[in-house]
């Protein structure tokens, strides 16, 4: 819940290209931090794989069985080694208010996003998937509104105050009035948050009560929470809610906007805490300012210890109240991910959720009030967590590790490239020409795929995409506008011929086409071969906008045989747009090329 004092593929194929684009009756409400597993102390992921993967996908509001297929198809083999869902619990049956997610009615964990079951089939797929789940949890309140007889999307009876089999008047704070002094830590801590019913975290019973609805969702497999509104929620009573789990040193990861009053240090104890601070400087920086700045980001710049940190580049809430940066951001959204994951400081949350024009408007939901699938691309849905720049650079992430910065370079302005130690090192040119340079590296001689144009699943990458590092540890590249390059160890160039071409008999053709978009617009590449969808638009290859207004995919087609293809325009309601005129031809022949075309109205 963001609320500081304010006094206030695989579906590969649907890789989603961007164009880099209460209490129930009050205004924004309670909503929650990425739960990040951090560098110090989250839950480890190599039971499934060796190395650091620390990065978590929020997947916003995610119904359970479209968590469950991303798991599979993207998060599991991009090397994320988390996923945080939105809260499991029973809500108010009110239209599709995403806030309402944050107002529990019950424990029951049937709920918009999917039933019980389909829940612990999710947790059970992701962590076959190599994937652990984190769960945005409600301890601080329940509803801020329910006369007797409203009903919930399981339909429960409640009412604020009485939530029948669970609790009652008895078990809130007696502060029924909104907190008005943001200088009064009791008052911020004990009163109700935006007219939210305030639950008495110091009764034993409480604490009981929200424990075990944390213990059953540890028995149905899943690694750590993500404690929503922890700033409204005494330290201690956290940290007693966490002995009475059943596993006491489970990861959680707090939502604490910290000041005087309400310091972030006082839940260090307990877990890691959500960087609101970290998300601004990037704004700023990446907004108005100049990113060559960063080479001395730290704790200087006011904000949190990295061991204690899990940051973001933006959040559901944050996103929508425009304090971070956020989709609607374009490229400097694309290159401040880009830069999270190239920087070692805490750990690191990408926001995946939806598009929105209305900041309270949830997704999309069914005559029943259930969530409808989330499919990348289609309804408003951003899957920015599989596009390919921040998909290549999760891998790039886990590569590195805790490498230290070496290498620094920038152009005085907005460009800037650096090195982690010898494991990797990333360029990012947010400027409105290509760069051109040779830069300095401790890596190991060899050629080098670069991960933000290389599908993370592929065990190689064309000539197009590779980058040659000399004995001297130097390379030469040119990097487009507002653009990144990123090379690791992990990542290099493996198999086939250097040309492109293979050995059964496949040519890398790269499409390429010069067309404008609005929000929730991406384009694709369909044909007459199997390959781009046999003209079937619902199988046509994703194009990556990372290079916007070009945006580009390299597929694999048959040497020598020719090849029919057109361009379509997918809107966010999935409705397509065919371009004009007759179909475009090409014949592979054996060596990796290029068409590089321009979108016919």
């Amino acid at each position: 819940m963001l609320l500081n004092n304010r006094r206030s593929r695989h579906h590969r194929s649907r890789r989603a290209g961007r164009r880099v684009g209460a209490a129930l009756t009050t205004t924004l409400l309670a909503g929650s931090f990425a739960c990040i597993a951090t560098t110090a102390s989250a839950p480890s992921a190599q039971a499934t794989a060796p190395g650091q993967k620390n990065v978590t996908a929020v997947l916003f509001q995610w119904p359970w069985k479209s968590v469950a297929r991303e798991c599979t198809d993207s998060l599991g083999p991009d090397g994320y080694g988390y996923v945080q869902v939105s809260p499991p619990t029973d809500e108010p049956r009110l239209q599709d208010q995403w806030w309402t997610s944050y107002q529990p009615v019950s424990y029951n964990l049937n709920g918009k996003e999917g039933t019980r079951q389909e829940f612990a089939a999710m947790v059970q797929t992701c962590n076959d998937a190599g994937v652990k789940v984190i769960v945005d949890t409600i301890v601080n309140h329940m509803t801020g509104t329910g006369s007797a007889g409203a009903t919930s999307i399981a339909g429960e009876s409640f009412s604020k105050y009485n939530y029948p089999g669970l609790y009652s008047d008895n078990d809130f704070h007696s502060c029924r009035h909104d907190i008005t002094d943001w200088s009064n830590k009791s008052e911020v801590q004990n009163c109700e948050l935006v007219g939210l019913a305030d639950l008495d975290t110091g009764s034993d019973y409480v604490r009981g009560k929200i424990a075990g609805y944390m213990n059953d969702l540890l028995s149905l497999g899943v690694s750590g929470f993500r404690i929503d509104a922890a700033k409204h929620v005494n330290n201690a009573d956290l940290q007693a809610i966490k002995a009475k789990l059943t596993d006491p040193n489970v990861y959680w990861a707090q939502e604490v906007i910290s000041d005087s009053t309400v310091p972030a240090s006082d839940y260090y104890a307990t877990g890691d805490v959500h960087d609101f601070a970290y998300a601004s400087q990037l704004k700023s920086q990446f907004g108005s300012g100049q990113i060559k700045n960063l080479e001395s980001f730290g704790t200087s710049w006011g904000i949190l210890p990295s061991e204690h940190a899990s940051v973001f580049v933006s959040n559901h809430d944050t996103e929508r109240n425009g304090t971070t940066l956020s989709y609607k951001d374009g490229a400097a959204y694309t290159l401040a991910n880009t830069f999270m994951l190239a920087f070692p400081d805490g750990s690191p949350s990408i926001q995946s959720g939806y598009s929105f024009t209305n900041t309270d408007a949830g997704p999309a939901v069914d005559s029943t009030g259930h969530v409808e699938d989330a499919v990348c691309g289609e309804n408003g849905w951003l899957c920015v967590h599989s596009e390919q720049p921040i998909a290549g650079m999760v891998g790039f992430h886990n590569a590195v590790g805790d490498s230290a910065v070496n290498n620094w370079w920038d152009d005085g302005n907005n460009q800037i490239a650096f090195g982690r130690g010898d494991k990797g090192f990333v360029v990012i040119n947010h400027e409105d020409g290509a760069l051109t340079h040779t830069f300095q590296t401790s890596l190991p001689a060899g050629t080098y795929c670069d991960v933000v144009s290389t599908d993370p699943a592929s065990d190689t990458c064309d000539s197009s995409h590779a980058v040659t590092v000399g004995a001297d540890g130097t390379f030469t590249a040119t990097v487009p506008a507002q653009s990144a390059l990123a090379i690791d160890v992990a990542k290099t160039t493996t198999g086939g011929d250097s040309g492109g071409g293979s050995d059964d008999g496949t040519t890398a053709e790269t499409f390429a086409v010069n067309a404008t978009t609005i929000w929730g617009q991406n384009i694709y590449v369909v044909g007459n071969t199997p390959a781009l969808g046999s003209w079937d638009t619902s199988k046509a290859v994703a194009l990556s906008a990372a290079t916007y207004p070009v945006w580009k995919s390299t597929v694999s087609l048959t040497s020598g045989t020719a090849v029919e293809y057109k361009y379509i325009r997918k809107n966010a309601d999935g409705s397509v747009t065919w371009e004009s005129g007759s179909n475009r031809t090409v014949t592979p022949s054996g060596t990796a090329a290029s068409v590089n075309d321009t979108w016919r109205n």
